[in-house]
């Protein structure tokens, strides 16, 4: 059963998160460290702008590295060769419109991956929860701003 507070990522956004991870720890922190220490090479720190832009992107590095520390650390990465016939994460589902013939497709990925431009949309998401356990040729609906929606699913994979 998903939890709510389960960080779900695919295989793919764990690798990337991770060698962004790398990336950052090893070669960013060395990029960083030099930029400090020219600054410092410029003297007095109090009104050295270099220095300050410097620390700023050091804090702003470290943080990012905390966030993915902790994305990481709690990632349940997704199975997606399960193929039930069920929407689940890591599901790839086609969907159509009550009363119209244009399938949307959408990939169904944990919150820490969604995003719309690339047609992947949260388990936690309304729609995202709505189509969870359904399968093709199942309908359901879910609440939206401006009303009730009604869908019919076209395709699991």
């Amino acid at each position: 059963m998903i939890d709510e507070n389960d960080t779900l990522l695919t295989q793919e956004k764990f690798n990337e998160l991770t060698q962004e991870l790398d990336h950052l720890k090893s070669t960013r922190r060395r990029e960083i460290a030099e930029q400090l220490e020219y600054a410092r090479s410029l003297g007095d720190l109090s009104e050295n702008a270099e220095y300050q832009e410097a620390r700023e992107i050091q804090g702003a590095t470290e943080g990012r590295i905390k966030q993915l520390e902790g994305i990481l650390a709690e990632a349940n990465v997704i199975d997606e060769s399960i193929k039930s016939g069920e929407v689940h994460v890591g599901s790839k589902v086609g969907i159509v419109k009550a009363g119209e013939k244009e399938v949307r497709e959408y990939e169904i990925v944990g919150s820490v991956e969604a995003n719309m431009r690339e047609r992947k949309i949260s388990h936690m998401s309304p729609l995202g929860t709505a189509m969870m356990g359904k399968k093709k040729g199942e309908e359901f609906e879910f609440e939206t701003p401006s009303g009730v929606v009604k869908y019919k699913i076209s395709k699991v994979g």
